[in-house]
């Protein structure tokens, strides 16, 4: 553990962006519905080529330069009322949805931005496939806030309103395939400044700035609805930003990670510089191993693809050296290799013989590129073109291994280490220009007076949950949870005990889910169902949990599923029936009665009910 005396030695830099998609009931640019069902079939597909443009400061992006280099092919499947021409580009955009701009503009005032005078709705250039029209909307909001979580202050420099993207479902060599449905739901950023001085507080930011957006009561909930982009930079290093992170829990060991990682490639670049290394040219060594047995570079040449290989003068023991857990810096190499659609690298601190390659070989291959045993060497096998590609990406990595650490978007590579990978270079501002044919929207006294009276406060809704549940530990959960408008509603439109609505949102979905109910598919407004069902006395408490296990089977009524499986509660008089059943069979004693009905209609009766009616029969 770092304490926080460690992060100011080391020049710790962090900040967050906060991406939350919003529950609204339309897309922001079109009429399509922005719910997500994944029951929904795909009625076709569009299939498309992507390339860099020159962004408004005439310059192309090097992040969309890069993707574009990958030459992939993107297939994008499309849904009934869930897409429409606006999401494939083929048909300007329409009016911005004005509920989810002014969900913008309350979560803006909230923390004490100030909005812009006029929104002006921008393109920012995506070209890795996620938007079949390779730009994603993006209005800026407000700018220049502040947030206090602890004894940390941060401030909070712009928040935007823009375009979800797609949703990937396959990736086959070099045709990825997408879903639109989820295309063009509204999306909040909320960017904060990078300084953030611990893990840990970067960790509680997040969930401050989460639960902020949950207490509006606009978060859409499912996986991949909120999303967390760290960029973190020490003393020394590099600004790397890591995408997408989903788990709060973990975002501190990320962090603490990408610290650890800049620092052992900072080490490795300080005995680089003392060992005067170099890293020469790519080579195409193919003659070397025409004759091989591995099967890694036989597969290539099989194909009529080439061996390439990079001699690196110096870097001995090197490429082999752990840089986060099991990760090295040969991992990071491969990862720019990879990029160019081979599968991998081979490289010289690794246990050679295990690829088959024979000592004949390698003896060819130094002699080829003029290294000796004092050397290293990188070996890429890929078919033609893809080959040079990788092996000049790897050589550009291997170089930036002398300097420091390369400026990069970096994306999960294992949750459990919570460890990452090379994606892309960092974006910049070249990939931005104007949204001709969508108008700006003024925002005029009105509307903040409005958005002023909306804005989310989470110590208002701390004292509101204070105030119904006698649990203190519901409340505080509940203020983070992302099923707390389901709390609300179903302590707003029902009469059910708030501890027990709280008991089943908090802690019977969570032991269910963990019995292998998929929890997570249930819809809200089924669970509150079951609680107007409760609240008219049709079904017992015992009768809930078999009525949330079948709905984590099949999304249905719940009146259907009491019926079907007989799940309504037994009247008093019903009850009183079968005790006097009971008392006829020579059943007298009340803890005998008891045990037996309950044995045979547990889920049917209520428990305080029959022992209502056994003490009644006792008096």
């Amino acid at each position: 553990m770092k304490d926080d005396s460690h992060y100011r030695k080391i020049g710790f830099k962090c900040g967050l962006e906060i991406h939350q998609r919003l529950a609204t009931d339309r897309k922001l640019f079109c009429e399509c519905l922005s719910d997500i069902n994944a029951s929904d079939k795909s009625i076709g597909h569009v299939t498309r080529k992507q390339r860099a443009v020159a962004g408004e400061l005439g310059s192309i992006d090097r992040s969309a330069e890069f993707e574009e280099g990958k030459d992939r092919t993107f297939k994008y499947h499309i849904f009934r009322d869930r897409t429409c021409l606006v999401d494939i580009d083929e048909e300007p955009p329409h009016g911005i949805n004005m509920q989810a701009f002014m969900v913008a503009l309350s979560l803006s005032q909230a923390m004490g931005m100030k909005p812009v005078d006029e929104a002006q709705p921008m393109r920012k250039e995506v070209v890795d496939g996620s938007d079949p029209s390779a730009f994603q909307r993006s209005v800026l909001v407000a700018l220049n806030g502040q947030i206090k979580v602890g004894s940390a202050s941060v401030g909070v420099p712009s928040l935007f309103i823009e375009e979800e993207s797609s949703g990937i479902e396959r990736e086959e060599g070099n045709l990825i395939s997408y879903n639109t449905d989820r295309l063009g739901i509204p999306l909040i950023e909320i960017d904060t400044d990078p300084t953030i001085p611990t893990a840990k507080a970067a960790k509680e930011i997040a969930l401050y700035i989460g639960t902020l957006i949950r207490v509006s009561g606009m978060a859409q909930r499912g996986i991949g609805s909120i999303r967390q982009d760290v960029n973190v930079s020490i003393s020394g290093g590099a600004r790397v930003e890591i995408k997408g992170l989903q788990e709060i829990d973990t975002m501190d060991r990320f962090i603490d990670n990408e610290i650890d990682r800049q620092e052992n490639l900072i080490r490795i670049r300080d005995t680089l510089v003392k060992r005067k290394a170099s890293v020469g040219r790519p080579k195409n060594v193919t003659r070397a191993f025409a004759n091989t047995k591995s099967k890694v570079l036989r597969s290539s040449l099989d194909a009529d693809g080439r061996v390439m290989a990079i001699p690196l003068h110096g870097f001995k023991g090197l490429l082999g050296t752990e840089v986060n857990p099991n990760r090295r810096l040969g991992s990071e190499i491969s990862d720019y290799a990879k990029t160019a659609g081979v599968h991998g690298i081979i490289h010289s601190d690794e246990d050679i013989a295990s690829y088959s390659i024979t000592k004949e070989e390698l003896a060819h291959m130094r002699k080829e590129l003029s290294i000796t045993e004092h050397d290293s060497f990188i070996i890429v096998g890929g078919k033609e073109g893809q080959a040079e590609k990788a092996a000049s990406r790897s050589a550009w990595r291997a170089s930036q291994a002398m300097v420091g650490i390369p400026v990069e978007t970096r994306g999960v590579n294992n949750v459990e280490l919570c460890t990452t990978r090379f994606l892309r270079p960092l974006p910049g501002g070249s990939r931005m220009y104007p949204e001709t044919d969508a108008h700006p929207i003024p925002i005029h006294s009105m509307l903040m007076e409005q958005a002023a009276g909306s804005a989310p406060s989470i110590e208002k809704e701390r004292e509101f949950l204070g105030a119904k549940l006698t649990n203190k530990a519901y409340a505080e959960q509940l203020l983070t949870s992302p099923r707390l408008q389901l709390f609300k509603a179903v302590t707003t439109k029902t009469n059910v005990e708030p501890n027990f609505a709280a008991s089943v949102i908090l802690q019977k979905l969570t032991e269910l889910g963990r019995q292998g109910v998929n929890v997570s598919s249930i819809r809200e407004d089924r669970i509150l169902e079951m609680f107007r069902e409760y609240d008219m006395e049709r079904i017992t408490k015992q009768a809930i949990d078999e009525i949330l296990k079948s709905l984590g089977r099949e999304d249905e009524p719940v009146d259907s599923i009491i019926k079907k499986h007989s799940l309504s509660r037994m009247h008093r008089h019903e009850i009183s029936a079968l005790v006097a059943q009971a008392e006829k069979e020579g059943k007298a004693d009340a803890n005998a009665i008891r045990k037996e009905l309950m044995s045979k209609y547990r889920l049917r009766i209520d428990g305080e009910e029959l022992n209502s009616i056994l003490a009644s029969k006792v008096s």
